[in-house]
């Protein structure tokens, strides 16, 4: 759905060069490691926070390496994003465009880490659950 309202927005990305050029600006850099070390980071800090001082756990099922792939999930964030980058530097501005690219640019690095983060650990999920399962049916490999 993001790309479908972003590329009808009239965002011209100019083909890789373009693309690249627009990724080298300062600012655009910053937005992308924003969306993907900044958020995630925050995540993980409430949430550590929250466990460590209140009388919230994790699941017992959950480890701490499925909150990261949660909360870089939370990377993906065009709406607000996109509206501060507005605020900040105004529409149709200099910058608009790139602002634009880089939010893309940084929600996408976002959702295909959050995605090996989440496959790897769903893997091994299944893997414990076959475990278990064989354990339980007597089907030990010894």
């Amino acid at each position: 759905m993001p790309v479908f309202a972003f590329l009808p927005a009239g965002v011209p990305l100019g083909g890789l060069v373009g693309l690249a050029g627009a990724l080298a600006d300062p600012v655009a850099v910053a937005i992308v490691v924003a969306l993907v070390i900044g958020k995630p980071l925050g995540v993980m800090a409430a949430t550590w926070l929250m466990a460590r001082f209140t009388h919230a756990d994790l699941d017992e099922d959950l480890a701490w390496i499925d909150v990261l792939g949660l909360s870089i999930l939370a990377g993906i964030g065009f709406t607000v994003s996109l509206l501060i980058g507005e605020l900040a530097f105004g529409i149709g501005s200099e910058r608009d465009s790139q602002i634009k690219i880089a939010v893309l640019t940084g929600s996408l690095a976002a959702a295909l880490l959050a995605s090996v983060i989440l496959r790897l650990r769903n893997n091994a999920y299944r893997r414990m659950e076959e475990t278990e399962t064989a354990f339980v049916k007597g089907e030990r490999n010894d």
